[in-house]
């Protein structure tokens, strides 16, 4: 046994490891993102800072926070990943020896057959240490164990990108919200100033400085200002729902914080760098894992044509008489050493190995496609919070604009100078101006929170 002892670890460490070992594909990565603004530098980006460091508000970094304690799929993504964990565990065990320890005691009483055999009674105790070592001499298990921990790493990337995917839909769902706040406050001041107008016109058509189509009319604005009120209390309600359930719970009042004017939006974004990009998205990380999971299971798909080699043996003592049991003389001990050679499989192995490598090549497109859209969504988001922030401007000047048309309108009616008509037009316009500067200003912030996302940020904190 002791002159045997190093034959297994010297045949393992003649093996060899079967299949091809990673590496990263070779990617074209464009030098700057489509839509990058030239003038900020190419090394900063946005995604790389903490979404406490991009959303100011402390009520909705409350909200942030209270999501990933308690948001379901953030929970489930980390049941994932012990899961995963716990699997490499399992798998990696098979490149050790399994040792079992074990004890028998048996008494048994034999009756008389005859003169010449006696009633009698045996007695026996044996105790035992058997292993068995299955060499992994090709190297399938530990290419096995390598793609279970690139499984592992997988889902931790996974999880991270749930966590990016709940930090973007809660800010997006308050942003709404206090979108909504602002167009529910719009239309109830609008409801306010119009049945004021009306009470007004009723007064001069009672005194004759109105006619009745005057009163009609600011009966129109009236009615046009109250039928938006129930529409928003409802998107708001929802809204709150869907944003109670992003947090876990059932649905409930939404804290408030900043305005949404309130919440800064910079001016420009840095990108940074898209090469960067490969390292920081979550989506891309967890793709080149499975990349990486499928590229291994070619070479444990090599090493199941090629012959295995296992060893066995126990040693422990037996004895019929308890206080022998550790002697000398009651020693037991044997070895066994198999070594099998597939030969008919009905081409089963082989296909195996077809698979695998058609599987690898389904993970290495889907790697790279996952890389393009990547890069697409960057490309858009750039575009999108550009040209919102740029209609924002002009929706600001616009509301302005109607602003004081309708204030001049007003003047020039109550002394003669205009119609009633252009009064109602004015403030009908005044009124979709101020709700469409809203929807702006919720889709600025929405896109910034859709940029920073496509940046790979979120996760961070």
């Amino acid at each position: 046994m002791r002159r045997c002892a190093p034959l297994p670890l010297s045949l393992l460490l003649a093996g060899c490891m079967l299949g091809p070992n990673y590496h990263r594909p070779a990617i074209d990565t464009p030098m700057v993102y489509r839509g990058a603004n030239p003038a900020i530098s190419s090394t900063a980006s946005i995604g790389a800072e903490r979404w406490s460091e991009v959303f100011h508000d402390p009520v909705l970094q409350q909200l942030i926070r209270t999501a990933l304690q308690q948001n379901y799929d953030v929970r489930i993504a980390a049941a994932r990943v012990l899961q995963a964990q716990a699997q490499l565990g399992i798998t990696r065990s098979n490149e050790f020896p399994m040792l079992n320890a074990g004890a028998e005691a048996f008494t048994e009483r034999n009756p008389k057959i005859s003169a010449l055999f006696p009633t009698y009674d045996a007695h026996a105790v044996q105790v035992g240490l058997s292993a068995i070592w299955n060499l992994d001499f090709w190297g399938k298990y530990r290419r096995l164990t390598e793609a279970a921990r690139a499984n592992w790493l997988g889902s931790e990337w996974g999880r991270r990108a749930v966590i990016d995917t709940v930090v973007a839909s809660v800010a997006s769902s308050y942003f709404q919200i206090r979108e909504l706040d602002l167009a529910l406050q719009t239309s109830r001041d609008t409801l306010a100033s119009r049945q004021n107008s009306l009470h007004l016109t009723q007064v001069l058509a009672q005194n004759g400085s109105a006619s009745l189509l005057d009163v009609r009319q600011s009966e129109q604005l009236v009615y046009a200002a109250a039928e938006t009120i129930p529409d928003f209390e409802r998107q708001l309600a929802q809204q709150e729902d869907l944003l109670s359930t992003l947090l876990g719970g059932n649905p409930a009042d939404i804290p408030r914080g900043l305005a949404l004017t309130a919440e800064p939006t910079p001016a420009a974004v840095p990108a940074g760098l898209p090469s960067e990009l490969l390292e920081r998205r979550p989506d891309i990380r967890q793709a080149e894992q499975t990349l990486v999971a499928a590229n291994a299971d070619i070479g444990a798909a090599k090493a199941a044509l090629f012959p295995s080699i296992s060893l066995t043996g126990s040693i422990g003592f037996e004895s019929y008489q308890l206080k022998n049991v550790l002697s000398a003389g009651s020693r037991t001990w044997n070895a066994t050493g198999t070594l099998t050679q597939p030969i008919f499989q009905a081409g089963a192995l082989r296909a195996g190995l077809q698979l695998t490598r058609a599987q690898q090549q389904e993970a290495l497109l889907t790697y790279k496609q996952t890389i393009i859209n990547a890069f697409r969504q960057v490309s858009d988001s750039l575009v999108a919070y550009q040209k919102s922030r740029e209609y924002r401007e002009q929706q600001q000047a616009l509301t302005s604009a109607a602003q004081d048309t309708d204030r001049l309108s007003e003047v020039l009616y109550q002394h003669g100078g205009a119609s009633y008509l252009q009064v109602l037009t004015a403030e009908t316009n005044y009124f979709s101006a101020r709700l469409n500067l809203a929807q702006a200003q919720l889709n600025e912030r929405l896109a910034l929170v859709q940029l920073y996302s496509a940046l790979g940020g979120g996760y961070q904190d």
